[in-house]
């Protein structure tokens, strides 16, 4: 049940400016990614994989303002992006990353390990996309109420079908050097990486919040989420 980091998420208000934070950040444009018809959102991506992260990829999302929200009245879109807080912060701030998503090849077996720890996951959801090579399909875990969890270094649990989008995608020149989890209390994040094996993210005491390290054309980037 071993959890690797599947890809880091940076929230934008706006898909167009997640590309130019991403152009003037990490010195890249980033590759095409899809829209996602269930959560009304679209994103960017590119890969960031490493020899210790070998699937893994960096996401820009946005909602979708030509699209609709296909989930049930009342339920909120994935990474809290319904999240009026998140979404200020957004809006003054610009974009940031706010969360990261683990990939597990048994992905119920790590929700019922985080449910015996009293954590909440939420429903497993099927999902999809259409590209150029064909349809991408996964299984992830979205509460009904969109939340993160602890600040958003509680990852969002992912399992792909037959196809992984990484391996579609070339070098970009970004490559992750480091992710860490930060809280004050470090006791239910190491508790719920324990029950989901989670490899290859760091756990320190400090503010609630993610820190990822990337070695980019500009050189070490380092990246923040907002801590509380």
């Amino acid at each position: 049940m071993t959890a690797q980091v599947d890809h880091l998420v940076v929230g934008a208000s706006s898909l167009e400016e997640g590309v130019d934070w991403c152009q003037r950040t990490l010195g890249i444009t980033p590759g095409q990614g899809g829209e996602h018809p269930l959560m009304g959102t679209h994103n960017r991506l590119f890969s960031i994989a490493t020899a210790q992260h070998p699937n893994a990829y960096f996401e820009i999302i946005a909602i979708d303002s030509r699209a609709a929200c296909a989930r049930q009245n009342g339920l909120r879109r994935w990474f809290d992006l319904d999240d009026r807080v998140l979404a200020e912060q957004l809006k003054q701030s610009g974009p940031q990353l706010i969360h990261f998503v683990a990939g597990t090849p048994a992905v119920r077996p790590a929700m019922q390990a985080l449910a015996l720890l009293d954590i909440d996951r939420g429903e497993l959801l099927e999902a999809s996309r259409r590209t150029e090579k064909g349809l991408l399909s996964w299984q992830i875990t979205v509460r009904n109420d969109g939340q993160r969890l602890l600040n958003g270094t509680l990852p969002t649990l992912i399992e792909w079908g037959s196809a992984h989008p990484s391996a579609g995608m070339a070098a970009s020149g970004v490559v992750l050097q480091s992710l860490t989890a930060s809280q004050p209390d470090t006791k239910t994040i190491k508790d719920a990486y324990a029950a989901i094996d989670m490899q290859g993210v760091a756990v320190v005491q400090g503010p609630a919040r993610l820190m990822a390290v990337l070695q980019t054309p500009r050189g070490l980037v380092t990246l923040a989420s907002s801590g509380v």
